[in-house]
């Protein structure tokens, strides 16, 4: 009976121990290796480095892709002259995520359209990028997924299920208005949370204004916002609306002499 080659036998040790970069990458490295004279050490250290750094990529991507991010935002992108009144530098201190160790929150207040559920997301992914577990929702989403899970008696999964993350992303608190459950329901998360799991809101209401989005409880709403400014740092955007900026750029000018273009 015919002997497997080394060959055939180390592409089936990779396949078995499920080392998918080293058995793609290691004929390449092995040519490099015999060029440059290297040594067998160095040869396995390239190979174990290119495996490293291929699960490492696709850790972050298993992780934003749990995270459940509506699209995908970086910071890099992000248009700091159109709100230039925001700390750039704190922004990007943020990005550390030291905040999420600390289990401290973060709130991004502003009007519509100046770049919160950006800048959320952004900071979001440098979570996932840390190792961090991230979780994003609308305020209204998530109020409706308590009131589901309420009447299917699944507060406890829920609420063990939130535990697991290490920050939860809350977007658009104060577009919509809640009734008294729902409101109870986000009180109850963001008790869930105190000191055990990292938030970022993003809201169009200044704290004061906080009471009309809970059923206009002032009880209520102060008891959560003493929660979430604990330990908490606000950043405000302020600006006019970037889609209304893109909108007025894409008007065409009127012509000079009326409306009606010249024939000649």
């Amino acid at each position: 009976m015919t002997q497997p080659t080394p060959t055939v036998l180390l592409e089936e040790y990779l396949r078995t121990l499920k080392l998918s970069a080293m058995l793609r990458e290691y004929p390449v490295v092995a040519r490099q290796a015999a060029d440059q004279k290297a040594t067998y050490e160095q040869f396995l250290q390239q190979l174990a480095e290119l495996e490293v750094n291929q699960r490492h990529t696709a850790s972050i991507q298993r992780r934003i892709k749990a995270a459940k991010f509506p699209v995908l935002k970086e910071l890099d992108a992000f248009d700091f002259t159109a709100v230039p009144k925001l700390n750039k530098p704190r922004v990007l201190e943020l990005a550390q995520c030291l905040f999420i160790e600390r289990r401290s929150n973060l709130t991004l207040n502003g009007p519509p359209g100046t770049g919160k559920t950006h800048l959320a997301i952004a900071l979001g992914i440098e979570a996932c990028r840390r190792k961090h577990r991230v979780r994003f929702y609308t305020a209204s989403q998530l109020a409706n997924l308590y009131l589901e899970a309420r009447e299917d008696r699944q507060i406890t999964k829920l609420e063990g299920q939130i535990k697991r993350h290490d920050l939860i992303i809350i977007d658009e608190l104060g577009y919509i208005p809640l009734d008294r459950r729902g409101a109870e329901h986000l009180f109850s998360f963001f008790s869930q949370c105190y000191e055990q799991t990292s938030l970022i809101v993003t809201t169009n209401l200044p704290f004061t204004e906080w009471p009309q989005i809970f059923a206009n409880d002032q009880r209520l709403a102060g008891a959560l916002i003493d929660r979430l400014t604990h330990h908490v740092d606000i950043l405000e955007l302020i600006g006019d609306s970037y889609r209304l900026k893109a909108s007025r750029k894409k008007k065409p000018r009127p012509r000079k002499g009326g409306d009606t273009p010249d024939k000649t």
